[in-house]
């Protein structure tokens, strides 16, 4: 059996064994390939769990909040997912080495190039809300994409500023704003990031990478004030999970 799976920690909220579980059938081969959930609440345990599923275990997903703090466990790690500073794909190579890759990258690239709102506005400048190993995907291929990026968090750091600094200025230039947060992911449905939505305008765009449930409360504030579009975070996951099956079977 060629098994695949997630590691995060937690997972209710994950629609990844579906879809993999769907492709495998779709493919028919179910027979002979299997997707787990392995939640991992310490990255620590991380070789004991490859001991456990070895030598089945054929590859990996990665999700919150081990994105970056797998790197160190990995035997090398991908050009692109090393520049990012995160990874969310692992491959067991044939000589059962472990490599990682990131796939949040293409599956987030490719929604933005072929979503009609974006190449309408296009945007210049870009908020990317929250600083985890997502964000730093995003944060990569927007800046790919020629835009302006500009992390926000809750705390003041060298290279981010707070939801309070989000001015009347600062959303008019930023016509482009991407939740990399789990605020508002089941269950807690309710919980969503404090941006002053009242600045909203219809020029704005936002993107929520956060696909359980499909529309978040930040998106569901952003239509209450009139933005220009939304996008779900499903069809990044699809995007993904797809280039990670490439990986895979590569």
């Amino acid at each position: 059996m060629n098994i695949y799976g997630l590691i995060g920690f937690p997972l209710g909220h994950s629609f990844s064994k579906g879809y993999f579980t769907e492709k495998f059938s779709t493919l028919a081969i179910s027979d002979t390939h299997l997707y787990e959930k392995f939640e991992l609440e310490d990255i620590n345990d991380f070789f004991a769990l490859l001991k456990s599923q070895s030598p089945n275990l054929k590859g990996l997903n990665v999700t919150i909040p081990h994105k970056q703090n797998i790197i160190p466990f990995l035997d090398s790690v991908d050009e692109a997912a090393l520049k990012i500073g995160a990874v969310n794909t692992i491959k067991i190579m044939e000589d059962g080495s472990i490599k990682g890759f990131n796939t949040d990258y293409w599956g987030f690239r490719w929604t933005l190039e072929k979503w009609d709102s974006f190449k309408e506005i296009k945007p210049k400048k870009a908020l990317v809300l929250g600083k985890g190993g997502a964000a730093k995907a995003i944060i990569q291929a927007l800046q790919d994409l020629g835009l302006e990026t500009q992390y926000v968090s809750r705390r003041k750091e060298e290279e981010t500023i707070t939801y309070q600094q989000l001015t009347e200025e600062v959303m008019k230039e930023h016509l482009f704003i991407v939740n990399t947060t789990p605020l508002g992911m089941f269950p807690k449905v309710d919980s969503f990031p404090e941006i002053p939505y009242q600045l909203l305008t219809n020029k704005h765009l936002l993107y929520d990478i956060v696909y359980n449930p499909l529309e978040t409360m930040f998106l569901k504030k952003g239509l209450e004030y009139g933005v220009r579009d939304i996008h779900y975070g499903l069809e990044m996951l699809h995007g993904q999970a797809e280039k990670a099956w490439e990986i895979w079977q590569s």
